[in-house]
This record gives C-alpha cells, sequence and structure tokens, in this order.
C-alpha cells in the first residue's frame, strides 16, 4: 500500500526518538519509574536503533497496526463491502467490494462491477484466486485507491480475509512503546539442545486454533542460579521463542512475549538477548491470530528486559 495521511505520535515514540545519550532516561520500568542512565554507548547505541526499527515497522504501511478486520469464510460464498447490505461487512472502503467464494479449498474472488480494484499491484479485471498468506506469493487485492488492501490467511484448515488501511485506528492513535532499561546481563549465552529432525510443536494460537510448528531443539540458559529452557521453532531467519515469564501480565504483555535468536554455532552455542524481546501483535491489534507459548515455555523467572506492556489501546 502507497503512503497516505500524516501519523500522530504517542509520547513513547518520542521517547524514542530522543538522542542517543537520552535513551535510558526514555526507558521507563513496569512501575514507571525512570531506569538508570547506560554506561556503554556502543551497546545503548544498537538498543536504541532496533527499537526505533521495531517502532516504525509496526506503523509502516504494512505494519501490524494498519489492520482493521480479520473475517472468517464460513459460507460457500459471501458478498463483501462496507455496510449492513454486504455479507461480510468490512467496515471501509465501498458499499459493494466484491464476491468470495470457496470451491474444493480454494477460494476466488470476483470484483463488483464498476469498482476499482488491484490484484499485486496491477488492474483486477476479473476472477481471481486467492493465494493464503503462508503461500510462497500471496494474492493481495488493493481497493479504496490503495489506501485499503485485502488477503486471504489459512489457519487451523480455515481460511479469512485480513484487511488492512492506512487510515486505520491503531495506526493513527499508536500509542508508542516501552521498554525496561537496557541490562546487558540479560544478553546471555545459552546452549542447544537439538531434536530428532521433522519434530513438530503444537502450539496453540489466541483463536484457539493449533498448528504443528516444526520444533528443531530448545535453548538452555543459567540465571539466578538455576537452570531454565525454552523451545524454539523455526522463525524462517533463525530461531524464534515464544515465551511467557513472572512478569506476564505484570508489567509486560499477560499473553507472552517473543525473541529472536540465531542458528546456533558449529559448537551449539547461540546468544539469547532477552532486551529484545517484543510483544505479538495482538498486544496492539484485535484482528491478529498470534501464536502463544508452549506450556513448557512459561516460566516462573521474572525476566524484566525488552519491551513492556503497550500503553495504549488495543484497537
Amino acid at each position: 500500500m502507497r503512503k497516505h495521511g500524516e501519523r500522530r505520535w504517542g509520547w513513547g515514540w518520542l521517547c524514542l526518538a530522543l538522542p542517543l545519550l537520552l535513551l535510558a532516561a526514555c526507558t521507563r520500568d513496569a512501575g514507571g519509574d525512570i531506569g538508570p542512565a547506560a554506561i556503554d554507548p556502543d551497546y545503548v547505541g544498537g538498543e536504541q536503533q532496533w527499537r526505533l526499527e521495531r517502532a516504525r515497522a509496526l506503523q509502516a504501511d504494512d505494519g501490524w497496526t494498519t489492520l482493521v478486520g480479520l473475517h472468517w469464510l464460513e459460507l460457500r460464498a459471501h458478498y463483501i463491502g462496507n455496510g449492513p447490505r454486504a455479507g461480510i461487512d468490512l467496515g471501509i472502503g465501498p458499499p459493494r467490494l466484491a464476491l468470495v467464494q470457496q470451491e474444493a479449498g480454494e477460494v476466488y474472488l470476483t470484483p463488483e462491477r464498476g469498482v476499482a480494484l488491484t490484484v499485486n499491484g496491477e488492474p483486477l479485471k476479473g476472477r481471481v484466486r486467492l493465494h493464503p498468506d503462508r503461500d510462497e506469493a500471496p494474492t493481495r487485492i488493493g481497493f479504496d485507491n490503495g489506501r485499503g488492501e485485502l488477503g486471504l490467511i489459512e489457519r487451523g484448515g480455515r481460511h479469512a480475509l485480513r484487511v488492512r488501511h492506512l487510515d486505520a485506528p491503531a495506526r493513527s492513535r499508536f500509542a508508542g512503546l516501552r521498554f525496561w532499561s537496557p541490562d546487558p546481563s540479560w544478553r546471555m549465552q545459552a546452549t542447544w539442545v537439538p531434536h530428532p529432525p521433522g519434530q513438530t510443536l503444537d502450539i496453540v494460537n489466541i483463536v484457539g486454533q493449533v498448528d504443528a510448528m516444526p520444533n528443531p531443539g530448545a535453548v538452555e540458559f543459567d540465571r539466578d542460579g538455576q537452570s531454565w529452557r525454552l523451545e524454539a521453532v523455526d522463525g524462517g531467519d533463525g530461531l524464534l521463542v515464544m515465551f511467557a515469564d513472572g512478569t506476564s501480565g505484570h508489567g509486560s504483555y499477560g499473553a507472552g512475549r517473543y525473541l529472536d535468536a540465531p542458528d546456533p554455532d558449529g559448537s551449539g552455542r547461540l546468544v539469547l538477548d532477552f532486551n529484545r524481546a517484543y510483544n505479538p501483535p495482538c498486544a496492539y491489534v484485535r484482528h491478529a491470530t498470534c501464536p502463544l507459548p508452549p506450556p513448557g515455555n512459561r516460566l516462573r523467572l521474572a525476566i524484566e528486559a525488552g519491551e513492556q506492556a503497550y500503553p495504549g489501546e488495543v484497537l
């Protein structure tokens, strides 16, 4: 989608945008207290850059805050549009947009006559198959003069239309991000415990669906005189660790957080940097299908590092 309109920023974004030496003064702990000043300027600089990029990605034209709807396809055919006369009311865009049909496990879209739509950036002239988000080349339907976009997702054998718009309330009312003060002690060495090839882990998402995700191994690390273990799943480019901890619901997002990690080196070692733990999309919008931490990844340990609970309204 193309850029459109001005953005309004909350205090959290302004805090992130302050100069390097003020980064630590802008981070707040779970109780709202200002954290201690950082010591290593190189370390602080890296953390500031990561936090800036994190906030920018959330508000990008294809960022999570542009979501305005998630509509499950329950019937063989749905008329979609904006208003009570539509079978699926998108709540935005033209009154009549298109006909969506499910046939033999596939989904097709036929545009309403006289409505200008695009498919992957090109004018849409007739019926088209919608390829879901997990395909190599998912289909993107543009509407509302390029401000809106809808695509197909597949979860647990069900299909849904995911709708984005550049004027989404979650984007225009973005409240900024809060973090614990950077703490190098939460950047730690971990040991890789590989699983047999092909092992999967059942992951439940926030709407109750279950997906078997590739589970190549687990990571183990020591903290506060104890050993802790977290299962990892394939994150595409490296590993993804989904975890809940003693701060979940008490300073951090209640459903848990995510942490990207590199693949282990040849000696089975890798670095876990919990200062870069971040919230799933469901912390900001109601229209995402976030995978949740598996039961074994719910730790008693309070990980007071990384992103805190979102201070704004979930829209």
